[in-house]
C-alpha cells in the first residue's frame, strides 16, 4: 500500500475536510460551479490533460475535467502518466501498489499494469513513494466513484523518443479496454500572467492538434516551464486519432494576486464520431 505523500499539504487531510473541499472546487467560479452526477450512456472520453498543484490554486481547473468524466459515464480503469519531480527511482516507472487518500484506497489494475510492463516501463515503486502528481487526481475520482481500478505511470524521462514509446505501450495494452489515458501537467511555472498565457497557449495549440512532436518542439524552443509534457506527449500518442475538447485554462494568479504565476489547463481528448 503506498500511502498518501501530500494529503494535508496539496489537499485537506481528513475525508471530512476533502470532501467539503473537492466540491467547493466544483462550484468555484473558476471550476464547473455545479457538483456532478456520474451518468451512464456511450462515452466518448479516451484521454485527459489535468493539472496537479494545490487544490486552492488547480483545484477548480482539475474540476471541469471531473465534471466531464461523470457527465462521459465512468470508464472502468484509468491509466494515469505523470511527472516525476522527485527524481527517485527508475526513469519511467509503473507500481503495483494501491493508493491510501484520506478517501479511501484506490486500487491499481494488476492485469492491465501487467501488459504495461515492457519497453521502457519497469516497476518501481519508489518513483511514486512521495510524487504528488497522480496522487491528487485521485481524490476527485473518488468522490465520484469507489469503484474503479488504475495504473500510475511516472516519467522522470520526458524526451520526444521515451514519450513516444509510452503512448504506444500504453495504445497497444489498453485496446479493447473500457480506459481514459490522463496526463497529470501544470503549465507555466513562476512568470508573469502576461508570459504564462502567452506561451502556455502556444503549447495548447499544439495538444489541441493532437501533435505530440510540435508540443516539444514549442516546449524546447519557448522555454515552456511546463512540468508534464512528456506524460502529455504520452497521452496524445495513446489517443491517436482522437479529437481535443479544452476545458479551462486559469492561473494562480486568477484565484489570488501575485507577480509570478502558474498556468493550469484542463481538457478531454474524444473519439471521433
Amino acid at each position: 500500500m503506498r500511502s498518501p505523500a501530500v494529503a494535508g499539504q496539496f489537499y485537506a487531510g481528513s475525508r471530512k475536510d476533502l470532501v467539503a473541499q473537492i466540491e467547493e472546487c466544483f462550484k468555484s467560479p473558476l471550476g464547473p460551479q455545479a457538483i456532478p452526477k456520474v451518468q451512464d450512456g456511450p462515452r466518448g472520453i479516451i484521454g485527459a490533460m489535468s493539472p496537479h498543484a494545490g487544490y486552492m490554486f488547480s483545484g477548480p481547473v482539475a474540476a471541469h475535467l471531473f465534471s466531464s468524466i461523470a457527465a462521459d459515464g465512468f470508464p472502468e480503469t484509468f491509466v494515469m502518466i505523470g511527472p516525476n519531480h522527485t527524481g527517485a527511482g527508475s526513469g519511467i516507472a509503473l507500481t503495483l501498489e494501491d493508493f491510501e487518500t484520506p478517501m479511501g484506497v484506490a486500487k491499481v489494475d494488476a492485469e492491465l499494469a501487467e501488459a504495461l510492463r515492457k519497453d521502457l516501463i519497469d516497476v518501481d515503486p519508489q518513483a511514486h513513494f512521495y510524487e504528488h502528481s497522480i496522487e491528487v487526481q485521485l481524490p476527485f475520482l473518488q468522490y465520484l466513484s469507489s469503484d474503479f481500478k488504475f495504473v500510475p505511470i511516472t516519467m522522470a524521462l520526458q524526451d520526444f523518443d521515451a514519450a513516444f514509446s509510452v503512448g504506444e505501450t500504453v495504445r497497444e495494452a489498453i485496446r479493447g479496454r473500457d480506459a481514459v489515458v490522463i496526463a497529470s501537467s501544470d503549465m507555466s511555472h513562476y512568470v508573469t500572467p502576461e508570459t504564462a498565457k502567452t506561451k502556455d497557449h502556444m503549447a495548447l495549440d499544439a495538444i489541441e492538434r493532437m501533435d505530440a512532436k510540435a508540443l516539444y518542439e514549442v516546449v524546447l524552443d519557448e522555454n515552456i516551464s511546463m512540468c508534464g509534457y512528456g506524460p502529455v506527449m504520452a497521452m496524445i500518442t495513446a489517443c491517436k486519432g482522437g479529437g481535443v475538447r479544452m476545458l479551462k485554462y486559469a492561473t494562480s494568479g486568477d484565484v489570488r494576486p501575485m507577480n509570478d504565476v502558474v498556468g493550469y489547463a484542463s481538457l478531454v481528448v474524444e473519439k471521433k464520431s
